[in-house]
């Protein structure tokens, strides 16, 4: 069986070749005939004529699939390949539910998302209305999404360490940065509004702080999720 250095599978990446050939933990498969690899571009994201043993952990179908077309080769290993050394205990954890691999981030990410956002947009409506029960409901969601935050932070250092092999993509500098910044921003309203429950009744000093912090919680919280969407589904450039 051929053996395929990794600029000898590049070159089969379905544009000046036919042949489409992936590979997947050393095996090397013809993909030519599969449709989701028309082009040589698998669901806009992953190219051909490439090792993708790492990105399918991130996949929502598992490895076998590659089995339904014909191996025609194996991937020549390289000294000093990266690879990530997982402990037995996690082997086994993951062997029993493959979701870890991937879907502990993009579940727990929503959350904070949601709360971050509507605390925001709860304090311009009680601005608005001053309507009590809406400056309750802020009090609630910055809790929470100080709480989810955490949550997602820890997932998302998890995901990156296991799917991105902690490579230092632009992406991911930026939302480690800028999540940090939100939570710290979050954490210091929620508890501005926790010692000072009427912060926003009696307009003062500290209530320009605090309405700052809260209102700033939304760009910083898109800034997250364009940068997550962007590593996930990355924009095509022309």
């Amino acid at each position: 069986m051929k053996e395929f250095t990794r600029e000898e599978l590049a070159a089969f990446n379905g544009k000046e070749n036919e042949k489409i050939y992936v590979a997947y933990k050393g095996k090397v498969y013809d993909v030519s005939e599969s449709k989701m690899w028309k082009g040589g571009l698998h669901m806009k994201r992953h190219s051909a004529g490439n090792d993708l043993t790492t990105d399918i952990q991130a996949a929502p179908h598992d490895p076998d699939v590659l089995e339904r077309h014909p191996q025609v080769g194996i991937l020549k290993k390289e000294t000093g390949a990266e690879e990530i050394n997982i402990p037995e205990s996690l082997s086994v954890l993951l062997e029993r539910i493959p979701m870890l691999r991937r879907h502990p981030h993009p579940m727990t990410v929503h959350f904070p998302i949601a709360f971050m956002l509507a605390t925001t947009v709860f304090t311009v409506l009680y601005l608005l209305t001053g309507i009590a029960a809406f400056d309750t409901t802020v009090f609630h969601c910055l809790g929470a999404g100080v709480l989810f935050s955490l949550v997602a932070i820890a997932t998302g250092w998890y995901t990156w360490w296991l799917n991105y092999l902690a490579k230092p993509l632009r992406p991911v500098k930026i939302k480690k940065r800028v999540s940090i910044l939100m939570l710290m921003v979050a954490a210091a309203a929620f508890a501005m509004r926790a010692a000072v429950p009427d912060i926003l009744l009696n307009f003062r000093g500290i209530s320009v702080i605090y309405l700052i912090l809260v209102i700033s919680v939304f760009p910083l919280v898109t800034v997250i999720g364009w940068y997550g969407a962007a590593l996930t589904f990355p924009v095509e450039k022309e």
